[in-house]
């Protein structure tokens, strides 16, 4: 049998999923690509201040942040802040579903579920507003939104974080879609929860002419296309068989012309580990492979290792919050432990670099919505993860917050 407070959390959120499941197809229609979200942003500013949400823009008008408006509405003293935070960026991706809400933007889709995060985390922060003007909440409450561009390039966390997002802020949650569970599930894990992930940039250069005469050349492709074999052969097989380690290619770009070979070949790709020294012997281990094969076909090779995200580490008293909430809406056999971490990345860790944090895995698949994965043309989500969401983080918000925790503990 629930409380009160948290059949009125409940009682919210059903009351305003037309407008989550609007707000999220608004957006799946309108995707922009990370570095380009003004009209996402500005899309999320104005309908936050329209329902009296204290907002702000991130830095060059991407991103929001929202606050908790005038504090406890009693006027009691404000609690320590939690945040939640929710990413609003596209992929480069084009959308083929045959759905009225498919993407207009030709070559862009919303195929991580950003958009989905977003009215989530907008469906969480109303409710939490709706709540505290209705003096509903056993105790103060406070809390930000944070929605956050750029996140899968690994760079719209630090800019928010740089611009203030998490000054006063003492702990912050987010939920990320999962196809692999179905819509009434969600997935937890204390710990480390996603790997950390190295963007590796190489660059070929040899001498480049006529595609009748190699022999007088020096072929960058011949050597990219042994390079990749390595790093996929030699790789794995100079890592202890326990640990995990992904290297991927994603990029090839070399040549104009079919006739012509290339002076120069770039490989773009990355490079995941969960575990910091493997981590570091892996990539002197490529910059091995490459100094190796720069010798032996006489071309240049550079490697460049830049942006990286970290692991994503889920703070133990958090995801403990989070089990109880999702336990509370779903049901205890619903709440599934991840039995190990992701080989999958999140700039999220960067936010878990200065505060204790938490992210849940939000189950959206159904026979409705289809099993495609993430980063997939086919992507789509069963909307009622929305609501339940919502639910879920909007208790664990709640429950952070309960002054007897901070009486005990004094902090997390």
């Amino acid at each position: 049998m629930t409380s009160s407070w948290q059949d009125e959390i409940d009682h919210a959120v059903d009351r305003r999923f037309e407008q989550l499941v609007a707000v999220r197809r608004h957006l799946h229609v309108n995707p922009e690509l990370s570095g380009e979200e003004h009209e996402t942003s500005l899309y999320l500013y104005r309908l936050l201040g329209d329902e009296g949400i204290e907002v702000q823009m991130g830095p060059e008008g991407r991103g929001v942040i929202a606050d908790t408006q005038g504090g406890n509405p009693q006027g009691a003293d404000l609690s320590p802040c939690i945040a939640l935070r929710a990413d609003i960026d596209a992929l480069q991706i084009h959308d083929q579903k045959e759905t009225e809400y498919r993407s207009q933007r030709e070559g862009v889709m919303h195929a991580c579920g950003h958009d989905a995060h977003s009215a989530t985390l907008l469906g969480t922060v109303l409710t939490l507003r709706d709540l505290q003007q209705q003096g509903s909440l056993p105790w103060p409450i406070t809390w930000r939104g944070i929605f956050q561009p750029a996140e899968e390039t690994c760079t719209g966390a630090v800019e928010m974080i740089e611009a203030g997002a998490l000054e006063g802020v003492r702990a912050i949650l987010a939920a990320h879609v999962d196809p692999s569970r179905r819509v009434g599930r969600i997935g937890l894990r204390s710990g480390v929860l996603t790997a950390n992930c190295d963007e590796m940039r190489i660059t070929i250069t040899g001498v480049g002419g006529h595609a009748a005469r190699p022999h007088e050349l020096i072929d960058p492709i011949a050597a990219a296309s042994q390079l990749i074999s390595s790093l996929y052969l030699f790789v794995p097989r100079a890592t202890d068989s326990m640990d995990a380690v992904v290297v991927s290619i994603g990029q090839i770009i070399a040549g104009e012309n079919a006739n012509v070979i290339p002076e120069q070949v770039q490989l773009r790709g990355t490079v995941r580990t969960l575990d910091a020294e493997v981590r570091k012997k892996t990539v002197s281990h490529i910059h091995q492979l490459a100094r190796g094969l720069a010798e032996t076909s006489s071309t240049k090779i550079e490697v460049h290792f830049g942006r990286a995200a970290e692991s994503v580490n889920n703070d133990p008293r958090l995801t403990e919050i989070l089990r109880r909430a999702g336990s509370e809406v779903l049901g205890e056999e619903q709440v599934e432990k991840i039995a190990r971490p992701s080989m999958g990345s999140e700039d999220f860790s960067y936010y878990l670099q200065h505060i204790p944090g938490a992210m849940i895995r939000l189950g959206c698949a159904s026979p409705a919505a289809g099993n495609s994965p993430l980063h997939s043309p086919t992507f789509d989500i069963d909307e009622r993860a929305l609501a339940i969401g919502a639910k879920v983080m909007a208790r664990a918000v709640v429950r952070w917050s309960d002054p007897n925790r901070w009486a005990e503990r004094g902090a997390l």
